[in-house]
């Protein structure tokens, strides 16, 4: 298993961010949905990261920096690869990067709908919190909101 920083804009970043899109889309109402397109991460500076098992992708996940916190962004295991720990490997891995990089806070945005998520979450120390900038102001009823420092 490697992890590596990719372009979020890369062929196999496309085809894992398409994928979660495809697994999202019949559970959730689109003005529900926050992910950011390939272009957007790259746009907005995304530091995304690709999972793989034995050279093929298996996982993706994303850190945004905001003033004052870093937000996970499109966190994905492909289904034939869950149950081995590498959403875990993939988030401690985030949480490394998010640390060299200064940041002290780690926040996330989840459906209620992914419970596999907001387990692994809540077992990795996750705390949930009301929602956060930017879904503050928003009517995200779907969602959950979690942090945790992790300096």
């Amino acid at each position: 298993m490697t992890i590596g920083r990719e372009r979020p804009d890369s062929a196999e970043a496309v085809m894992l961010i398409t994928e979660l899109e495809q697994y999202l889309d019949p559970l959730y109402p689109k003005w529900n949905q926050f992910g950011l397109s390939p272009a957007q991460l790259v746009r907005e500076g995304v530091a995304f990261f690709i999972l793989r098992v034995d050279g093929m992708p298996a996982g993706c996940g994303g850190l945004k920096r905001y003033e004052g916190y870093g937000e996970l962004k499109r966190m994905y295991v492909r289904p034939e690869y869950r149950g081995r720990g590498l959403g875990k490997r993939l988030l401690e891995h985030l949480e490394k990067y998010a640390l060299e990089s200064g940041m002290a806070v780690i926040r996330i945005e989840t459906g209620v709908y992914q419970q596999e998520a907001m387990g692994l979450y809540e077992r990795m120390g996750y705390q949930p919190i009301p929602p956060f900038e930017p879904y503050a102001h928003s009517t995200a009823t779907l969602s959950r909101f979690y942090e945790k420092r992790i300096a």
